[in-house]
């Protein structure tokens, strides 16, 4: 009689299966869906109407051949508010004017008057439309500051500020900051607890403990459950980007490949929160503790990485502080792409500390992970 030969297990056919079963689980819960894309839609319309989320500072860069001895200027530099900056090549400060990042520079002139004692000091300020929202309240500073020094200090040394200079460039929308914010703060959340609760549910109820009963490998598991949230994920991060774009005129400064550009950068994002929804779901003695171990992790990044207002509120050491974070990182890309108009090879200090982030996070679950 012929022997009968098993046939080889495909482990393919059963990382497919694992696939399958992750979508199934996702869209078999409508929360998922209200959680992951219409809850975003409803941020980025409310947080949009608000404003850029940008800061009450205002970046300046004061042109060579200012006077810094007038009076005018010396109250100025004592303002709050006003952040001077310096650049030694002219080129970057034209591409920080048309990136938005700089409110404007300002030329401050003096001129002998009829009293030799005093002198006409004539304000010139020069942007771009790219810093719309803070043009008209830095001349608010201006005029205030001027019509301080003639009340109060030197009435005899007149000060007229010249229409600005504003040159016409794409303009800085408050979608253009607040979009990228909500799809850090979508994916962030959602992608969390997604995996942190799929993974210690699958573990608890004994699944994972069956499925050691059958041929798959341990990573096809890991995979399968991956590839299903990582995939819906991005699904709903297309679906943002493109009511953004065509509801809400975010920009996309080169289109479709802007798009290919932020789901790439997506996919290294996920793949780190991933692994830290993993390695809380390893550590979590019981499912309560779980929105603890996120909130832990989700919170000060949500406040400090640039999801609803600059980081320039913040002082400078917190500001650094902040670097270090990577929904800062991921934040600062997309914003890069989408209305900087660039690549992956801009974004390289970006991709590096979201690199070291992931391989950190993998190394911890490597020593953390518990299937049983």
């Amino acid at each position: 009689m012929a022997s009968s030969v098993p046939p080889d297990y495909s482990q393919w056919t059963a990382l497919q299966a694992m696939i399958r079963a992750g979508f199934r689980a996702i869209f078999a819960n409508p929360i998922a869906i209200v959680f992951s894309i219409i809850f975003p839609i409803v941020f980025v319309l409310i947080f949009s109407a608000f404003g850029t989320g940008g800061s009450s500072s205002y970046k300046i860069a004061l042109l060579p051949g200012s006077d810094t001895s007038s009076v005018f200027y010396r109250s100025l530099r004592q303002h709050p508010q006003i952040q001077w900056v310096h650049f030694t090549d002219s080129a970057q400060l034209g591409k920080e004017l048309l990136k938005g990042k700089l409110t404007g520079t300002l030329l401050i002139e003096s001129a002998p008057t009829n009293t030799a004692a005093t002198a006409s000091v004539k304000v010139r300020f020069f942007s771009t439309t790219a810093s719309g929202p803070k043009i008209e309240p830095f001349l608010y500073i201006l005029d205030y500051t001027r019509l301080k020094q003639l009340a109060a200090t030197v009435p005899d040394s007149p000060v007229s500020i010249e229409p600005p200079v504003i040159r016409e460039v794409r303009k800085y929308l408050p979608i253009d900051f607040v979009l990228p914010g909500q799809l850090g703060f979508s994916i962030l959340f959602s992608t969390l607890f997604g995996i942190a609760f799929t993974f210690y549910g699958l573990r608890e109820q004994g699944v994972l403990k069956r499925f050691f009963a059958t041929p798959v490998h341990r990573i096809n598991i890991l995979i399968g459950i991956g590839i299903g949230r990582i995939s819906f994920q991005l699904l709903s991060v297309v679906v943002l980007l493109l009511f953004g774009h065509w509801v809400l005129d975010f920009t996309l400064q080169n289109g479709w490949l802007s798009v290919v550009q932020i789901i790439s950068f997506t996919v290294v994002m996920l793949l780190l929160l991933m692994g830290v929804g993993l390695i809380f779901s390893s550590i979590a003695k019981t499912d309560a503790t779980i929105p603890l171990l996120i909130n832990l992790f989700a919170l000060p990044q949500m406040l400090l990485s640039g999801t609803f207002f600059s980081v320039e509120v913040f002082p400078v050491w917190l500001q650094q502080v902040c670097e270090i974070l990577p929904l800062k990182q991921f934040n600062d890309a997309i914003r890069k792409i989408s209305f900087e108009g660039l690549g992956w090879l801009d974004c390289g200090k970006e991709f590096a500390i979201l690199s070291i982030w992931v391989l950190l996070v993998y190394f911890i679950l490597s020593r953390l992970l518990r299937w049983e």
